[in-house]
């Protein structure tokens, strides 16, 4: 049966700001910071999900005529240059091709405007459209986000060409029933916040307020809808212990090897059977 093709979509500052690809401090020490693209091609070429899924581009949404984006991605740049950190080993591979050269920017220019302006409805629908464009020349499949800072709307709607076609993998429990859910971006500074018996209130001030004492975190792979985290859950991992002396990406790293890269390796092996070509 032919292979699913797959897309994954991130914005590179969210993954700069998790120190992707570089080696960051750890209790005294260094560990190296793998991003969730770059496990994922290793599962891709060395375990039986590459008999599911071949990998056709990895699509960013940053702006390099935003000072902010810029501001965001100083250390790494928009794309990979030789002798510069970048968010995975210059090196790595997929089907025998670089992985840098299946990167693909589409970026969200609509967030230049303010948020109350005009125009930006229609400059967020134009993203999306070429968004849509680019997965459709890619021949996407199955599209997978991982730290993308858009909230998706015409894409993921009912009867949209990519519905219930579009994935999430989010570090946190997103279960509306789970008292461990933390949604949203800031879902790891959440679940720290969880661990020392209090919660954010306001995320402009972080001001927080006393609640229950929450010593876990996990992450989730689940369908894109238009909220936030809100989509049907295919996999989760409630795996990671938090210690309350951990930062921010102390447990990061740990969220990631011990819930995240198992919920997406998991989730997506579940996904297969319904997005392989030729499914219905």
């Amino acid at each position: 049966m032919p292979k699913a093709k797959l897309v994954y979509i991130l914005s590179l500052r969210n993954a700069a700001a998790d120190k992707a690809g570089q080696n960051v401090d750890f209790r005294g020490a260094q560990r190296y910071m793998k991003s969730p693209l770059e496990y994922l091609t290793e599962a891709l070429e060395g375990s039986p999900l590459g008999e599911d899924y071949s990998l056709e581009g990895v699509v960013y949404d940053d702006d390099a005529g935003s000072l902010r984006d810029r501001a965001a991605l100083a250390d790494y740049g928009f794309a990979w240059e030789p002798g510069r950190p970048w968010i995975f080993p210059p090196g790595l591979r997929v089907r025998g091709r670089p992985l840098r050269d299946l990167l693909h920017p589409v970026p969200s220019t609509y967030r230049r405007l303010a948020p109350d302006a005009p125009e930006r409805p229609a400059a967020k629908r134009a993203y999306e459209q070429a968004l849509q464009d680019k997965l459709l020349a890619l021949q996407a499949d199955v599209v997978v986000l991982d730290g993308l800072l858009v909230i998706l709307d015409a894409l993921v709607r009912p009867g949209a060409r990519f519905e219930r076609r579009i994935v999430n993998i989010h570090p946190g429990i997103t279960r509306t029933e789970s008292p461990y859910r933390r949604r949203g971006a800031h879902a790891t500074l959440d679940a720290l916040h969880g661990a020392h018996g209090r919660k954010v209130v306001d995320w402009t001030t972080l001001q927080t307020e006393p609640a229950p004492q929450v010593g876990k975190t996990g992450a989730s792979l689940h369908y894109v809808d238009t909220g936030i985290d809100s989509g049907e859950v295919i996999f989760d991992v409630l795996g990671t212990e938090i210690d309350p002396a951990d930062t921010i990406l102390e447990l990061r790293w740990n969220n990631f090897h011990r819930s995240l890269f198992p919920a997406l390796h998991q989730g997506l092996a579940l996904l297969a059977p319904h997005v392989r070509r030729g499914a219905p």
